[in-house]
Parts: structure tokens; sequence; C-alpha cells
């Protein structure tokens, strides 16, 4: 864990990929980020979750309050969010809109699912870096935050995340979930200044 700021209302910290953003079932659920972030401030709470698999930038809270009113700006969708992601082949043109409703896969748990008809709206940007003719290095940009939403929305698009062990037909040469949420941006619940910060991806 790499805490990357403090102050009397939040913590920013870049979550490792393959660590439990939140505790989870069993013995092996208490090695989390959050009871790690919490043994140094004690009062630290979830505003927003990475996927175990996903590395980058995690927001606290700092007391219930500061906790609500981040959760409200997250609601809002005035909290920016930017991923890098490498994915299987080449896409055509260099940005587009992925547009496709998400649902949960009842029967084969925790994989979602696209679900045009009875889905939550799901809306993805997506901008090319630089691409070859194995793999596309892609700028993410969620609008909404539902489970698993760029994971599901590249499957669905053709071009599965290297190393999506969930949604790629293999672990497509990589030895990690080759995503990583890498800006955040958002106002400061106390001094209502801009905040923003950088998380270079490590692949």
């Amino acid at each position: 864990m790499n805490v990357l700021y403090v102050d009397e209302a939040i913590v920013v910290v870049h979550k490792p990929a393959g660590l439990l953003a939140v505790p989870g079932r069993g013995e092996a659920g208490r090695d989390n980020l959050t009871a790690l972030v919490q043994a140094r401030h004690a009062d630290a709470l979830v505003v927003h979750r990475l996927d175990m698999a996903t590395s980058g930038l995690m927001l606290f809270a700092r007391g219930a309050a500061v906790q609500r009113q981040l959760g409200m700006a997250f609601a809002r969708g005035e909290v920016a969010k930017t991923y890098v992601a490498v994915v299987e082949g080449a896409l055509d043109g260099d940005q587009g809109t992925i547009e496709a409703a998400l649902a949960a896969d009842w029967p084969n748990r925790p994989r979602q699912i696209v679900d045009l008809r009875q889905g939550k709206p799901s809306v993805t940007h997506w901008r090319v870096l630089e691409r070859d003719s194995d793999n596309t290095r892609l700028q993410l940009h969620p609008v909404t935050g539902r489970t698993h939403q760029l994971r599901v929305h590249l499957q669905w698009l053709g071009h599965p995340i290297r190393g999506d062990a969930l949604y790629a037909p293999l672990p497509l040469r990589a030895d990690r979930l080759l995503l990583h949420a890498c800006h955040l941006a958002f106002t400061h619940p106390l001094t209502g200044g801009a905040c923003a910060f950088d998380c270079p991806a490590q692949f």
C-alpha cells in the first residue's frame, strides 16, 4: 500500500493489484486495503471500490459526514475517474463511447453481463493511447460506476482486457489484469477546492 495524500478529511491510496479493497469472506478476506488504511487512520471509511484484480487510486473519507458527502459526489457523477487498460486486438477508430446496460449474471456470480432490456444504464468513454497488431492501450472514462463495468464493456466490444481471468477467453499474455485507475479528480469536501491525483500504471 502506498499512501499518496492525507489531510483531516481524506486519504488517497494506491491499491496494488491482487489486494481486496474491502474485507471479504473468511480468513483470506482479512487482508484488505481498508484494514491497512484503518490501521494508520482509524476514522478512514470507504467511499468507492476497485476490483481485487485492479490497481490504482482509491479515496477514503475521514468520518461518516465526509463519507456521505463524497458518496453523493460519486453518485452525482461529480468525481472524474480515468483508467488505463491494455486490451486484446486493435480497435477501429481512435475514440468512442460504449453504452450497454449491465446486470448481474446470477448463475455465475460475481460475473456481470450486458442486458440491454433489464440492465442498469452504463456508459464508458474510451480513447486509444497506442496500438499494435495484437494489443491496444486505452484511456477509459466510466460515466457510471457499475460492477466490473470496464471489463464487461470491453469484452462486449470484442476486446477483453489482457489478463482478465473472468471475462477474457484466457488470461491473455499477462500475469495480472491490465487495468489501472490512474487519475481521480473531485472537489475537496471541506475546503471546496479542486483536488486531482495521478498514479501512472506500472505496465
